[in-house]
């Protein structure tokens, strides 16, 4: 074993008992947002002020974007209809449009007279402002229009490029996107590969309904590409902030008491040397990053960062880096195949034979970077392939449980069987020597009793996947739920994976550890419905 596997390995077995000590709540994710699809998309922000939590007790002074009124359109995805959206909210308010669509967004600055100007850029796209109107609204800036405290300014473009993008303040930017001033725009493919809603796509959708689970997907691909199939998606957004900066700057705003009178706002604030203590994903860190979204304890950070999938399932992660540094995010399990960089498909040079799209030809990455303002689109895909054993615990006396491989090696001809999307080079093959419970016996491992170990609170107690897989394993002595606190061994019995930044600061909460950039993604069964609205 390698120096770094050696360590890696000892870092984790520090983070179990630690993680085990966490409150914990059993939640999922998704890509929620405002609902501006559409042939035109109107959409009115605010920015503002308001504060933020942190796991650690403390309350961080913030700018950020938010709605100003009720968006007309909603939100999306539909199944979740807990959408909110606050006057000021960290990350601001995903906005997700149609490509083509003609998009005015009005922005109201409602930030104290202290802070100035403020702006948005919305980088990757041809804008036109309010400034060059008959009658000019906003002030010139340097980047772009910019709204005077009370004013408003407004931008309009053609989201003419599908995929993930961020927008950010352009004004004084090295200390108002620190304050939190940014955001996601996702926009949606005009045409979807019929790839994507036939054949195996159409099967995985099917295996979700037998589970009693609602499609939380925006749209069914991420391009009008077939490479970009998806059946489950996650937006993070990766931001970090020095607390020094937050604190000078509502010293100041409280000392102005709104007298300000300068387009270039009052404070003077160092913003270097930088020292982040706090490191984030979609505005909360861990563990608070696993709570619902729209959790209410949360009122200015509604979305959360806890991807949930089933085996077999393509997982759309749609990537931003929103702060000033580049975080090294790890996502275990498999590999992420990179499908696009700012909206900007990699893809081969040339057809071969008789293909008719060019090949994709980004990176598969061990390690996703987050360079700041960069998006990035990519799948994930969990399978069980190479584990060795049966992840189902078929094989023991009187089991008949069928795995029929198709083309590529796995069971996909019935969407409703419960071993759905089963590697079948693994079918029947036994983990166990000795088992204890109804499992496949004569293989090369002897676990230790799961009723007398202590497991960690995302370990089920057993190697097995899925409820009917666990309870079997463990013979008549139900497992301890001490150690399944957030992956019951009697209802979900997922594999667990920590994805997490591999700067080891980064998890890390004001330098307490475990938190920061790091989450728990659960490959649950088919039997367990995952619920995005929790």
């Amino acid at each position: 074993m390698s120096r770094f596997a050696n360590k890696f390995s000892f870092a984790r077995r520090l983070a179990l008992p630690a993680l085990a000590l966490l409150p914990l709540a059993v939640a999922q994710a998704a890509a929620p947002g405002i609902n501006a699809t559409g042939a035109t998309a109107t959409i009115n922000l605010s920015a503002a002020a308001a504060s933020i939590t942190q796991p650690d007790g403390a309350m961080l002074y913030a700018w950020g974007y938010g709605c100003q009124g009720a968006p007309s359109g909603g939100f999306l995805p539909t199944a979740m209809a807990a959408g909110s959206c606050a006057s000021m909210q960290l990350p601001g308010p995903t906005l997700i449009v149609s490509q083509g669509a003609t998009v005015t967004v009005t922005l109201a600055n409602n930030l104290p007279p202290a802070a100035g100007n403020t702006s948005i850029l919305f980088p990757g796209f041809n804008v036109t402002t309010s400034c060059s109107n008959a009658t000019p609204v906003g002030a010139i800036g340097v980047l772009t229009c910019e709204a005077v405290h009370g004013g408003t300014v407004s931008y309009t473009f053609t989201a003419t490029t599908e995929g993930t993008h961020s927008y950010y303040s352009g004004t004084q930017g090295d200390l108002q996107v620190e304050m939190g001033m940014y955001g996601a725009i996702i926009v949606l493919p005009a045409a979807v590969p019929s790839a994507c809603t036939g054949g195996l796509a159409a099967k995985n959708l099917l295996a979700e309904a037998t589970s009693g689970e609602n499609d939380f997907r925006l749209a069914a691909s991420a391009y009008s590409h077939s490479a970009s199939c998806y059946d489950r998606e996650y937006l993070f957004q990766f931001s970090e902030m020095d607390p020094r900066i937050h604190q000078m700057a509502a010293d100041q705003v409280l000392a102005d008491n709104s007298t300000c009178t300068k387009s270039t706002g009052c404070l003077a604030i160092s913003t270097e040397p930088y020292h982040p203590a706090y490191f984030m994903i979609n505005g909360r860190s861990m563990p608070d990053d696993m709570d619902p979204n729209y959790a209410a304890q949360y009122p200015n950070q509604p979305y959360n960062g806890n991807p949930h999938m089933h085996p077999g399932e393509l997982t759309l992660l749609r990537i931003i880096g929103q702060g000033r540094w580049q975080h090294p995010f790890h996502e275990h399990g498999n590999h992420v195949r990179v499908l696009a960089r700012d909206g900007n498909l990699i893809l081969a040079p040339n057809l071969v034979g008789t293909e008719t799209e060019y090949r994709p030809a980004g990176p598969l990455m061990f390690t996703t970077t987050t360079t700041p303002g960069q998006a990035m689109d990519g799948i994930f895909q969990w399978t069980g392939k190479g584990l060795n054993w049966d992840v189902y615990a078929h094989g023991y006396k009187g089991d008949a449980t069928a795995c029929v491989a198709d083309a590529n090696g796995y069971y996909t001809s019935d969407p409703t069987a419960p071993n759905y999307y089963e590697w079948c080079g693994d079918h029947d093959k036994a983990l166990e020597k000795a088992p204890f419970g109804q499992v496949a016996s004569n293989g090369p491992v002897t676990l230790p009793d799961p009723n007398i170990v202590v497991n960690g609170a995302w370990y089920s107690g057993t190697a097995y996947l899925g409820p009917d897989a666990a309870g079997r394993a463990v013979g008549p002595t139900p497992i301890p739920p001490s150690g399944t606190v957030a992956n019951s061994s009697g209802s979900e019995a997922g594999f667990a994976y920590m994805w997490h930044s591999h700067n080891e600061r980064e998890i890390t909460t004001n330098n307490i550890f475990p938190g920061g950039m790091l989450m728990m993604m659960l490959v649950d069964p088919r039997a367990y419905a995952i619920d995005e609205t929790n």
